[in-house]
C-alpha cells in the first residue's frame, strides 16, 4: 500500500481509524462486485479502495451508512413493563373474577400458595 495513498485518504478522513474502517468496507464491496470508478492498475482491492477515497470517487456517506448497516446484529426490544407482564401472565376469563380486581385476587392466590410447606408421606415399607 502506497504511503501517499494512505497520506492523502487522511485529508479526506482526518481520524485514521474511520478511515481504516471505510475503506475496508470499500474494499469488501469491490470484492462483492461493486463497480470500481478508478482504474485497477494491478492493485489489490484495499489500494484500490483507498485510491477511490483519496479522488472522492465513491460517496463517504453511503460508505459510512453500509459500514453502519453491516456492523449491526440486532434491533434492540424493550422489555415489557411490569403491567404488560402481569396482563400476561393472568390472562382474562380465568377463574377468580373479571376486570382488574379479580386479577389482583387470582395473583395474591398465587403468590400465598407458591411457597406452601406440605407433609409428605413415608412409604409403607420404612417404619422402624
Amino acid at each position: 500500500m502506497a504511503r501517499v495513498t494512505v497520506e492523502d485518504c487522511v485529508l479526506k478522513i482526518p481520524n485514521r481509524f474511520e478511515l481504516v474502517m471505510v475503506s475496508a468496507q470499500r474494499a469488501r464491496n469491490i470484492s462483492a462486485g461493486a463497480p470500481m470508478t478508478v482504474e485497477k492498475d494491478n492493485d489489490k482491492n484495499p489500494v484500490v479502495a483507498l485510491r477511490e477515497i483519496a479522488e472522492e470517487t465513491v460517496d463517504l456517506d453511503d460508505l459510512k451508512e453500509g459500514l453502519i448497516k453491516g456492523l449491526q446484529r440486532h434491533v434492540e426490544m424493550t422489555d415489557p413493563d411490569d403491567e404488560e407482564f402481569d396482563l400476561l401472565a393472568f390472562p382474562q376469563g380465568q377463574p377468580g373474577g373479571d376486570g382488574e380486581e379479580g386479577e389482583a385476587n387470582d395473583a395474591i392466590a398465587l403468590k400465598s400458595n407458591m411457597y406452601q410447606d406440605i407433609e409428605i408421606a413415608e412409604p409403607a415399607g420404612d417404619k422402624a
